[in-house]
């Protein structure tokens, strides 16, 4: 049996600060593990929410983030607020929308591998009414291949919601939407 050996997760981080930041800000930790663990740093600024078959395990080890989630289509996300030393487990099929506002914010997201012929979608939620103006389906076996096409279809179409004519921002949520951090309490 081969396995890895212990190594410095922090000199890791810093080994790999340039790639935690726009345009890239995710790096795999482990190559062909059982698990995808990542690293994410801010900032960033995304409109999709994430439809995962299966959990993912939130720890915010630097500054806060923002998990914004859509409970109930046709109302307001709920914006979670994750602070750092904070953990979240949230469970499959839950929309939600990662948003890391904070420059330098690093968190560790740790997502099960899907099987393969599961998929996992994006959907994009009018800014007005709240209702889905789009979603693609895909199954994902690389975030750096199968995701741009996705995100450009809904960028590079028609975003017009369906339910009020209201045209979606596109990559960026309108300045009122636009996630606060803030320390808890």
């Amino acid at each position: 049996m081969t396995f890895g050996r212990p190594f410095n997760f922090r000199a890791w981080i810093d080994e790999h600060r340039d790639l935690l930041k726009p345009p890239v800000g995710n790096v795999q930790v482990f190559d062909d593990a059982g698990l995808i663990v990542m690293v994410v740093g801010g900032p960033n600024q995304r409109t999709d929410f994430h439809d995962d078959p299966t959990e993912e395990f939130f720890y915010q080890l630097k500054g806060n983030m923002v998990l914004r989630v859509m409970e109930e289509e046709g109302r307001p996300p709920t914006d979670l607020q994750i602070n750092e030393g904070d953990v979240f487990l949230l469970p499959p099929h839950v929309r939600h929308s990662p948003q890391r506002p904070e420059e330098g914010s690093i968190g560790l997201v740790v997502e099960i591998p899907r099987p393969e012929g599961l998929t996992e979608a994006f959907e994009w939620y009018c800014t007005e009414c709240h209702h889905l103006v789009h979603r693609a389906e895909l199954q994902v076996r690389s975030i750096v291949d199968d995701l741009p096409p996705a995100f450009e279809g809904f960028y590079g179409g028609d975003r017009t919601c369906p339910n009020c004519g209201a045209v979606h921002p596109g990559r960026k949520w309108p300045e009122s939407m636009v996630p606060k951090t803030a320390p808890r309490a």
